[in-house]
């Protein structure tokens, strides 16, 4: 009996439904994370009357055909890119994209990743890193009698020495776009890498054409909405119950037929 088969395809489409509302809940409180949102596609008919074919020998069209459909797949776990919340936080090497663009990142491959996250740190050699000790692109060094750090809106830093009375401008921040931002390859620690669907980035300042403005001292938090992931989770679990059912449903059938005597 197929329904067995295809109310499986169901529960296991919900299963993977449930287990991504789940990271996003998880990552409720994360720096720049941006929410997944599982897309669903039906898998192949079986044409028991195909629509259009001949239904008499003078030629008469079927106007409507029998298809059974299979049941259901994963097409993609499609992620969100908006903006999240932003989050005074008091200090200095804390900012936030309000707008397009993603912060760039060295890795120690050599790889070029992107972020959202701007919780920054100074590591031994006075530059500005991620929390992870990664660089930030393009290399920012802070010099060790800076007193104070000023970052302004189109990504110009400035620090303030205990031996000068003006500011004096040390690195200029850049911000990274894509034209399919979806199409990133998340690699963990609130990170991405570039891939063949998201094409090549883009690389500005920050207020220019088409980037957002920086903001200091504050941190852009994740763009997943509570109400709605749990209401996404209610309606998941009553899909998964409902696929359950008709299996149970079609054992019952099968079971009703095995005892026909």
């Amino acid at each position: 009996m197929k329904a067995l088969h295809i109310a499986a395809t169901g529960m296991l489409a919900q299963q993977l439904n449930v287990e991504v509302i789940s990271n996003n809940i998880a990552n409720l409180r994360t720096t720049g994370y941006k929410r997944q949102r599982a897309e669903f596609q039906d898998l192949l008919y079986q044409d028991i009357r195909r629509v259009g074919a001949n239904s008499s020998e003078t030629g008469t069209l079927l106007p409507a055909g029998i298809q059974i459909g299979l049941g259901v797949r994963t097409a993609s776990t499609y992620r969100v890119m908006t903006q999240g919340d932003l989050q005074g936080t008091e200090k200095s090497l804390d900012i936030a994209i309000r707008g397009d663009g993603l912060f760039q990142v060295d890795l120690p491959d050599g790889r070029t990743a992107y972020t959202r996250a701007g919780a920054f740190e100074l590591n031994a050699d006075g530059n500005l890193v991620t929390q992870d000790g990664f660089q930030v692109q393009p290399g920012i060094t802070i010099p060790s009698d800076a007193r104070e750090v000023a970052i302004n809106a189109q990504g110009q830093v400035e620090v303030f020495t205990s031996t000068s009375t003006t500011s004096t401008i040390v690195g200029q921040l850049e911000l990274a776009r894509f034209v399919n931002q979806a199409g990133l390859e998340a690699i963990g620690d609130s990170m991405f890498v570039e891939t063949p669907a998201s094409g090549s980035a883009t690389t500005g300042t920050p207020g220019s054409t088409g980037f957002g403005t920086l903001l200091q001292k504050y941190l852009e938090g994740s763009n997943v909405n509570a109400v709605s992931e749990i209401s996404d989770l209610i309606a998941a679990q009553r899909a998964y119950e409902m696929n359950a059912k008709v299996i149970s449903a079609a054992d019952e059938m099968m079971s009703a037929t095995s005892n026909m005597r």
